[in-house]
């Protein structure tokens, strides 16, 4: 299972408050729309991809779509 990635708590109450990223993390969820899918996550393509899950709370497919 993955955890989010630390963060200030500034900063972490900004990104839950806007697109619940630490919440979606723990339940294996993308950050909800309109940043994110919302949906849950599969399986990323490789590390880099399932660590930026963790930094951005976007799953494979919304990482691919934004970068």
């Amino acid at each position: 299972m993955l955890t989010p990635s630390d963060k200030s708590p500034a900063i972490e109450s900004f990104l839950e408050e806007m697109a619940g990223r630490s919440s979606a993390v723990t339940e294996g969820l993308c950050v909800r729309p309109p940043f994110g899918c919302g949906k849950p996550i599969t399986p990323f393509r490789d590390e880099k991809s399932a660590r930026e899950y963790q930094i951005s709370g976007l799953c494979q497919t919304c990482q691919d779509t934004i970068w």
